[in-house]
């Protein structure tokens, strides 16, 4: 049996803003062989996660929220925002939803909206990180020059 507590969920976020990329996962599955991919997923306002789709690994994943408020953007093929959905945790007073499912043939992004939210992923396995993420080219690189005002400017279409 595995027991995740607040304090635990503290810790993750702690990390996650001590982190370079402000993100931090703690994985619930034992191996990347296992049959079902779990992990809470810490998330900072200021974390960029480039746009990406999951084609070569054709598996949908669930997005939970556990705490915070997110929001899912998913694009076109040439980098438009077609949708954006937030979701976040329900002690919140929005009318939010508290999670998705992703396609994995979506072009998509998750951004945080307030410090310390976190996330539980659910994908089924077993998990290949070479096959993980489709990158959108139209997309800055997580690290380049541009990124940080990509980032703001995604968090300006979830936040509208």
């Amino acid at each position: 049996m595995k027991i995740f507590s607040a304090n635990s969920l503290d810790a993750l976020s702690e990390v996650a803003l001590a982190s370079p990329r402000r993100r931090m996962n703690f994985n619930v599955h034992g191996s990347y062989l296992d049959s079902c991919q779990r992990f809470f997923n810490a998330i900072e306002p200021e974390s960029y996660i480039r746009p990406h789709r999951h084609l070569s690994d054709d598996r949908d994943e669930l997005l939970i929220a556990v705490r915070g408020i997110m929001a899912l953007v998913v694009f076109d093929d040439v980098g438009s925002p077609a949708r954006v959905i937030r979701f976040g945790s329900e002690k919140y007073k929005e009318s939010l939803a508290v999670g998705v499912e992703v396609s994995s043939s979506a072009w998509h992004t998750v951004v945080s909206l307030l410090s310390g939210s976190i996330l539980l992923e659910v994908k089924s396995g077993p998990f290949d990180p070479e096959k993980s993420k489709d990158k959108a080219l139209w997309a800055p690189d997580e690290f380049s020059p541009a990124a940080p005002s990509y980032q703001k400017w995604l968090i300006s279409l979830a936040a509208a």
